[in-house]
């Protein structure tokens, strides 16, 4: 999947995004109406307080009907409090749900090629994570963004009743806060994006190492392949803690300047009591005024604080918007490109899912290539790409033949149970099983003996990988596709090794053949080679 740039402010919104906010309209506008109802609440609460506390102090009365009054607004501020919480959970999970189960019809409806091409880790992230993301966004952020409109109005309405110099004090800090949102918008959104591409790389590298665990179970590799998930849940961890670390400086700042605002209140409203300074709008104040302005300016800001505890939420819906491409987009170039792409058979500007960009190269339409480098640069994860068994996440490439089904030979090959010769034919119309078997020294294994009719159980449990790699490269004699080799040198003794780059250069006559190796007497073989290399951060990000 192709990462894309921040959106243009006239660039149209992402499908996924239009879809969430249809689910949520009718439950939103009840959201609102309970949020709107509750600052109401809350400002006759701050009423009733300075009123009540006022009485208390300047007369020692206690005022009956203030009381009564701030009893009832606590008690109907905390049921619509809950309210709310819960509204909004059950909206976002509707939001949620119906996401998945358009994204679900959508992939059943999905040509199977299609379906085939998507990354694993977009897959999964989407139909795991990127809803809810965008439950949050649509909801969530949605519901504190009205509030911050609305809420701090009423306040400074409320507090203009009393002062209207106060609510001008109050007022006048907005553009600061606004000023710092923008400010830090850029950094959260970039930080957000970051942390769902960890998210996806790092979902894709779990379920293809899960798909080849006997591979790397036979080949010694779980130490190495643990490290390296390690690593990208490092990577993962390091950008949602980057994204949480900006989502804190945002509100950090936004307190420093609502208590800054509300320490100049209070220094003002005090001097006025204390007959020190007559500062218009701050003399000559009923105690409970006074009290009333240091109550209701917390409250204004308070909408300002929400929303910049979720305005790291806008930036992962937003990132999930874009990721949900794959399934809720008709542009094409949310699909990778594929063979018809190309004019000639090759690879132009691929980016793999674990090890990064490659360098462009041709195919021949016969002959053997040897994909060639390091543990770790992408050898296997290039030949799954080329197999159409995992997609790109950038660039297109051409098969010279896309008539004939590919033949996959590994140590994990499938082999059905029955025998031997069912084993090579597989399927395949009848043919010289026989020689094929000779070829690669199946039929006279001192292992494995019985010739043709060497009984294969199920799961192929009485077969080793090196047993497996040889009926495989069989059926690739057998069969006119290209054939994609994933070390079938590896497990093999001298002799059987040599059978088997016998048997493939054979099959290179009249086919591609794309082997993924470290055996150097195979690469030697080869008619072309594709060197891959990767520089030290490259191969740790692998």
């Amino acid at each position: 999947m192709t990462r894309r740039s921040p959106r243009a402010r006239s660039a149209p919104e992402p499908a996924a995004l239009t879809l969430a906010r249809g689910a949520a309209p009718a439950g939103l506008s009840r959201l609102h109406g309970l949020q709107a109802l509750r600052c109401a609440v809350t400002l006759g609460l701050a009423v009733a307080l300075a009123r009540l506390a006022g009485g208390l102090i300047e007369t020692g009365e206690l005022d009956g009907l203030a009381l009564g009054v701030a009893g009832t607004c606590l008690l109907a501020g905390a049921s619509l409090a809950q309210a709310i919480e819960a509204r909004g959970a059950a909206l976002e999970a509707e939001v949620a749900v119906a996401l998945v189960d358009a994204a679900e019809a959508r992939l059943a409806a999905m040509p199977a090629r299609r379906a085939a091409d998507l990354p694993r880790g977009a897959v999964i992230a989407g139909l795991q994570r990127h809803p809810g993301a965008l439950a949050r966004l649509v909801v969530g952020h949605a519901a504190a963004r009205r509030m911050m409109a609305l809420g701090p109005v009423l306040t400074a309405g409320a507090v203009a009743v009393v002062s209207w110099q106060a609510a001008l004090a109050l007022l006048l800090a907005t553009p600061v806060m606004i000023v710092f949102f923008a400010l830090v918008g850029g950094m959260i959104r970039e930080r957000a994006a970051a942390q769902e591409a960890a998210l996806g790389r790092l979902a894709t590298q779990f379920a293809d190492r899960l798909r080849s665990l006997p591979t790397i179970l036979s080949a010694h590799g779980l130490p190495r392949e643990t490290a390296k998930l390690d690593r990208r849940l490092e990577a993962y961890a390091s950008g949602t803690m980057g994204v949480l670390a900006v989502a804190f400086l945002n509100a950090g700042v936004l307190d420093f300047f609502a208590s800054l605002a509300i320490a100049i209140l209070a220094v003002f409203l005090g001097l006025g009591h204390l007959g020190l300074a007559e500062v218009p709008g701050f003399a000559h104040l009923a105690l409970w005024q006074s009290l009333l302005i240091l109550l209701l300016a917390p409250e204004y800001f308070l909408p300002f604080r929400r929303y910049a505890e979720l305005y790291h939420a806008k930036a992962e819906g937003e990132a999930a918007a874009d990721a949900l491409a794959w399934v809720f987009s008709e542009d094409a170039e949310t699909v990778p490109a594929c063979g018809a792409v190309l004019a000639a058979p090759g690879a132009r500007g691929l980016v793999l899912p674990h090890a990064g960009p490659v360098a462009d190269f041709d195919l021949p339409e016969t002959g053997l290539v040897a994909l060639t480098g390091p543990s770790g640069t992408g050898k296997s994860t290039l030949l799954r790409v080329l197999a159409g068994v995992e997609a790109p996440l950038a660039g297109a490439f051409r098969l010279p033949d896309q008539d004939h089904p590919a033949t996959w030979v590994s140590l994990d090959t499938p082999i059905p149970a029955g025998t031997l010769g069912v084993a090579i034919a597989d399927g395949t119309p009848a043919m010289p099983e026989a020689a094929a078997a000779a070829a690669l020294g199946l039929d006279d294994d001192p292992h494995w003996p019985g010739g043709l009719d060497a009984p294969v159980r199920a799961g192929a449990e009485n077969l080793s990988g090196g047993q497996r790699v040889r009926v495989a490269v069989a059926r690739l004699l057998l069969r006119p596709g290209t054939g994609f080799c994933d070390e079938p040198t590896a497990k093999l003794d001298p002799d059987n090794a040599a059978r088997v780059r016998r048997a493939l250069a054979v099959a290179a006559r009249t086919r591609l053949v794309v082997v993924a190796t470290h055996d150097p007497v195979l690469a030697a073989m080869a008619d072309r080679r594709i060197a891959l290399g990767a520089s030290v951060s490259e191969r740790q990000a692998a």
